[in-house]
This record gives C-alpha cells, structure tokens and sequence, in this order.
C-alpha cells in the first residue's frame, strides 16, 4: 500500500514488467527502487525483477512475469491449454518447456513446473505472442495436444483426450498437423486410435 506521508516518485518506465538495469538505465537509482516498493508502486517478481503496480491486471500476469524471468521458456501443457482456452482447468502452476542444461527461472511467485525439451520437440510449434507489452513464446495448439499425450501420465490422458477433441470441434487444428507434431513428439501410435475416432 502507499505510504501517503511520501511524496510518490515519477516512474519512467511503461513497460509492465522491467528489470533493475532497465530502471537505472531509466535514471532510477536502486535509492529510487527501493522508495517505489516501499510507496507500493512496484512489486518485487523475484530478484532484479519488478511489476508496475498500475498495470492493467489480466489472467496472463504470471505468465508475462515468468516470460521476463526466462527468454527460453515456452510455456506448454496446462499452461498453453489454458492460453488457447482448450481446458476447463485453471492449473496452480505455470508450466514450462526448457531447453536441456537450461538454468531454471528463479521467480518468488507463481510455482513453475519444468518440462525439459530437446531437438524438434523444443523447436517446433512455438507462437510469439506480445502480452501487456511482455514477449511470450507458448506452443501452438496441434503442438500442445501432442504433448498432452506424450506427458498424459503427468497430466493425465483425459485431458490431452479433451483438449483434441475440443480443439477438432472447433475446426482449430487439422489432421495433418495433428500427425505431424504426433511424429515429433514420438506418439503418433498412441494417437492415431483418437484421430481416427474424431473422422
């Protein structure tokens, strides 16, 4: 909360979330950081992380603040079905894909969940979206649903069951890129008795 006994401080950031090197780079000094915490005009993410407390609040927050934590991160799974609202579900924790040998996110807030990638699985499917003024790469929806079989014992086969056939109802994917993410993700023998339910 605002200490109204102090004077606020102008924040020449508009980005929704920035870093401490953007805000000196801005002229703040870390004396200046620090007065904007304690007057509750930032948030501290984790280290070196902050939020504008005035931003526009959207169910995306955790995942502009965990995409400026990690540049390799691509949110999947739970995460992306939830992003392409493919699932009823509201996950606790924000899922992410990251390369192998790749440094995991330190962020106070919300609970992430890794899911280590390599080759084509990394690479494929990813989509570029600009949230709040924040850079996030989620996977596409064909690519999500192969995931969802490829990892159905962490998150169990009725949802990767349930988010295919929502997306096919919806005419959001196509057979063809259904079977080609099945390949790379190496399930495309425990798919096909789905897809072939679905024509």
């Amino acid at each position: 909360m605002r200490n109204k006994n102090m004077p606020s401080l102008p924040l020449p950031i508009k980005t929704p979330v920035f870093r401490a090197r953007d805000a000196a780079m801005a002229g703040l000094s870390s004396t200046a950081l620090t007065r904007l915490l304690r007057q509750g005009e930032i948030t501290r993410i984790t280290r070196g992380l902050y939020a504008r407390n005035d931003r526009p609040s959207t169910e995306l927050d955790s995942l502009v603040d965990v995409a400026a934590c990690s540049e390799q991160a691509t949110f999947c799974l739970l995460t992306a079905l939830r992003f392409h609202r493919l699932t009823t579900q509201s996950p606790f924790e924000v899922w992410l894909a990251l390369p192998n040998k790749a440094r995991a996110p330190k962020i106070d807030y919300p609970p992430v969940r890794i899911v280590w990638y390599s080759g084509a699985a990394l690479t494929e499917g990813v989509e570029h979206h600009l949230v709040s003024g924040q850079a996030i790469k989620v996977y596409g929806i064909a690519k999500t649903i192969a995931d969802c079989f490829k990892y159905r014992n962490k998150i169990g086969v009725d949802v990767a069951i349930e988010a295919l056939r929502e997306a096919w109802e919806q005419k959001r994917v196509t057979m063809r890129e259904l079977y080609h993410y099945g390949k790379i993700c190496r399930v495309e023998k425990v798919m096909r008795p789905y897809l072939e339910s679905l024509v």
